[in-house]
C-alpha cells in the first residue's frame, strides 16, 4: 500500500536554505580585516522575516570550525563552531529562538572527508602505524621513477579542479591520501567500523541539542569500489593528465549498508527531517532505495538532474535544451515519486548552483520579476518538500559579464577552472571568451553573493565601515528585501510577496500541492508546461506556464474553469476566460480551479 499521501510533518516543511557567511552579519561582526562576514547572531535576528515568509525549517550551510579551504565545507571539528560564525551557544540560542517561532533547524553535515586540520586527520598523518591511519584512505604509489619522482595509485580527477589528482602525497609517510574534492578535504574511510561509530556519536550530538535533522554533503561518495581502479579516458589526456573518477565512489557497493546502518543506529530513535546530496545518480531504481517509504534510510534526495539539464556530472559545461527537456525532467520525477512510493526534493537554487532566473528564464530588467514569480509559481505547486534557497525570493541573478573572475570571484572552483583555463587556451582567445561565459552561467559564487536587506550602506547586510567578503550585486539598490516586502501596487505583487503568497496556498491545500496526484497536459507544446494537480478529495488545480518570451495561446484541457486564482503579472485573480483560448503574455503562469 502507498503512503505517499500519508502525512508527515516534514513533507509539509517549507525549507529555506542559508548560505551563512552571505547571509547576515550581527552589528560589530568583522574579521581582523575588518571584512563582513555572516554570522550565527545575524540568522537569529532575521527569524521574524523567515517566520513571515512561510519558512518552517532553516537549513545552514557549515558553520563547523574550519580553515574555510572551501567556504566550511572543510569540518576541522563537528562540534566546534567557527569564531568567525559565533559560538555553540549562539547555536543554542538560535536552537531556542527557532522553537519559539514554531521553527526548526536543520544542519549541513560533511562525511565523506574532513579538512586536514581535523584532529582525526592530524593523527592519522602522523605515522604510518598510528591508530587513527586507518580513518582515512592511503596507498602507495602506484610506482615511482629513477628520479624518486611518484605516480599517484590511479588516475582519478579532483573535483573542484579537474587538472590535479584526487590524490595528495604526503612526504612524512610517503604515501598519497584520497582527496576528492581539494588537498585540503582528505576523504574518510567509511570501511572502518571505528569511523562509522564517530560520524553516529556526531550526529547525537546535534540531535539531542534540538536539531531536526541534516542535510548530508555528497553522501552517496562515501563508499568506494575497493580495488581503485583507473577511471576511463573521456577527457582529452593531452590537456587532462587525470580523468573523472565518479564511477568509482558515488553509489559505490556498502552505500546502502551504510545508511541503514545510520538509519537504525542513529535516525530511527528521533523524528528527523533527512535530505542527502547525491550526485551523479539518477538510477530509479537505486534512488528508491535510499528515498523509497520502506527504504529506512532518507527521508528525501536532491536529484540534480534539471540542476545539470547543461551537461550531467560536469558542472563547467554549457549546452542547448529546450522547454521540452525541462519539462520531462520534472514530470518524471514526480511520477516516479507517485507511483513509486517514494519522495521528492523540490529545488531549482541552492549554495553550488547559479540562480534559477538566469539559468531557465529571462533575467533582463524588464522580465526578471516575471520569470522569477514564474518559477515560483512552478515550486510551490509540485509535489515533494520545498527547498527555497536564500534571494531566491527576491528574484537575486547572476554577476554580469564584466565581473572579473580573477578578482570577483571567490569559489575554489571558479578560481580552479579560471587558472586551468588560462593554460589551456592561452592563445586561443575564442575559447577563453567561452570559458568566461562559462563562468557567468555556471560558477558557484553567483549563489553566493551577500544577501540584498535594504537600501542602507552594504545592502544592509553588513556595517557601514566593513567591507562585504564578496562583492555585492550592483543592483542590490533597487532588488532587496525592504522594497519588496513594503511594495504597493493596485495592479501586481512583488517578487517576494508572490512567494509568501505561493508557499501560504501551498500549506492551506497541502492535500493538492504536496500530496496530490499528477498529470502533464501538455506535453506536446514547445514552450508551455502544464499540469494538473488532484488531491484524494478530488480538488484540482491547473497551473500553466509560459516558458518563452513570446506570446502564447494555448486551449484549457477541461470542461470549466472555476477561477483563476493567480498570475504572475495580475495581483489577485485574474480575469481570464473560463474555458477554450487563453492567451498568456511572455514568462507568464497562471494558477486556476478546475470547477468539480
Amino acid at each position: 500500500m502507498s503512503t505517499y499521501s500519508t502525512p508527515k510533518w516534514w513533507k509539509e516543511a517549507v525549507v529555506y536554505q542559508i548560505y551563512p557567511a552571505s547571509f547576515q552579519a550581527h552589528p560589530g561582526a568583522k574579521n581582523e580585516q575588518s571584512i563582513g562576514w555572516g554570522t550565527v547572531k545575524g540568522i537569529t535576528s532575521k527569524l521574524d522575516y523567515l517566520k513571515e515568509l512561510g519558512v518552517d525549517v532553516v537549513w545552514t550551510s557549515p558553520i563547523y570550525k574550519s580553515p574555510q579551504a572551501d567556504m566550511g565545507y572543510d569540518i576541522a571539528s563537528y562540534t566546534d563552531i567557527d569564531e568567525i560564525y559565533g559560538s555553540l551557544e549562539d547555536v543554542d540560542n538560535l536552537i531556542a529562538e527557532l522553537g519559539k517561532r514554531d521553527m526548526k533547524l536543520m544542519m549541513d553535515v560533511v562525511f565523506n572527508h574532513t579538512s586536514n586540520m581535523h584532529p582525526w586527520f592530524l593523527e592519522s598523518r602522523s605515522s604510518r602505524d598510528n591508530p587513527k591511519r586507518d580513518w582515512y584512505i592511503w596507498k602507495d604509489p602506484k610506482s615511482r621513477s629513477e628520479g624518486g619522482t611518484t605516480v599517484e595509485p590511479n588516475n582519478w580527477a579532483r573535483i573542484l579542479g579537474e587538472a590535479s589528482s584526487a590524490w595528495t602525497y604526503d612526504t612524512e609517510t610517503a604515501q598519497y591520501y584520497l582527496s576528492i574534492f581539494t588537498a585540503e578535504q582528505p576523504d574518510l574511510n567509511w570501511e572502518n567500523p571505528e569511523v562509522r561509530e564517530a560520524v553516529w556519536d556526531v550526529m547525537h550530538f546535534w540531535l539531542s541539542r534540538g536539531v531536526a535533522g541534516f542535510r548530508m554533503d555528497v553522501i552517496n561518495f562515501i563508499s568506494k569500489v575497493p580495488t581503485y581502479p583507473d577511471a576511463p579516458i573521456v577527457l582529452d589526456p593531452k590537456t587532462h593528465s587525470y580523468q573523472p573518477g565518479t564511477q568509482f565512489f558515488a553509489n559505490g557497493p556498502k552505500l546502502h549498508d551504510y545508511l541503514r546502518e545510520m538509519h537504525d543506529k542513529v535516525l530511527s530513535k528521533y523524528n528527523t527531517i533527512t535530505v542527502g546530496e547525491m550526485p551523479g545518480i539518477n538510477s530509479e531504481d537505486e534512488i528508491l532505495r535510499t528515498v523509497g517509504a520502506n527504504a529506512k534510510e532518507l527521508n528525501m534526495i536532491f536529484i540534480f538532474t534539471l540542476v545539470d539539464i547543461d551537461k550531467p556530472n560536469v558542472r563547467m559545461a554549457l549546452k542547448e535544451w529546450d522547454v521540452k527537456e525541462m519539462k520531462n525532467i520534472i514530470t518524471h520525477w514526480q511520477r516516479v515519486m507517485i507511483d513509486r512510493d517514494g519522495w521528492n526534493s523540490v529545488f531549482i537554487e541552492n549554495h553550488d548552483n547559479p540562480r534559477s532566473i538566469s539559468r531557465y528564464t529571462d533575467d533582463s530588467d524588464h522580465y526578471r520579476d516575471k520569470g522569477a514569480k514564474l518559477l515560483a509559481l512552478m515550486q510551490t505547486t509540485l509535489g515533494g518538500t520545498i527547498f527555497v534557497y536564500q534571494g531566491e525570493e527576491i528574484g537575486m541573478r547572476n554577476a554580469s559579464m564584466d565581473w572579473d573572475p580573477s578578482r570577483e570571484y571567490k569559489d575554489v572552483e571558479t578560481i580552479n577552472y579560471w587558472e586551468k583555463c588560462q593554460n589551456i587556451y592561452k592563445d586561443n582567445p575564442e575559447m577563453l571568451k567561452h570559458s568566461r561565459k562559462i563562468i557567468q552561467m555556471k560558477a558557484r559564487d553567483h549563489a553566493r553573493t551577500p544577501m540584498q536587506w535594504s537600501t542602507k550602506p552594504n545592502a544592509g547586510f553588513c556595517d557601514a565601515d566593513t567591507k562585504p567578503w564578496m562583492r555585492l550585486m550592483d543592483d542590490w539598490k533597487t532588488i532587496n528585501v525592504e522594497s519588496q516586502m513594503n511594495y504597493q501596487s493596485e495592479d501586481e505583487l512583488s517578487t517576494w510577496q508572490f512567494w509568501q503568497r505561493g508557499l501560504k496556498d501551498r500549506k492551506e491545500h497541502a492535500d493538492v500541492f504536496v500530496y496530490g496526484d499528477f498529470e502533464e497536459v501538455a506535453k506536446d507544446n514547445a514552450n508551455i508546461y502544464a499540469y494538473v494537480r488532484t488531491s484524494k478529495a478530488g480538488e484540482k488545480w491547473l497551473v500553466v506556464l509560459n516558458f518563452s518570451d513570446k506570446e502564447q495561446t494555448w486551449g484549457v484541457p477541461t470542461s470549466e474553469i472555476e477561477f483563476w486564482a493567480c498570475s504572475n503579472y495580475v495581483k489577485g485573480r485574474p480575469d481570464e476566460p473560463k474555458s477554450g483560448q487563453i492567451v498568456l503574455r511572455a514568462w507568464e503562469g497562471v494558477l486556476g480551479k478546475i470547477a468539480s
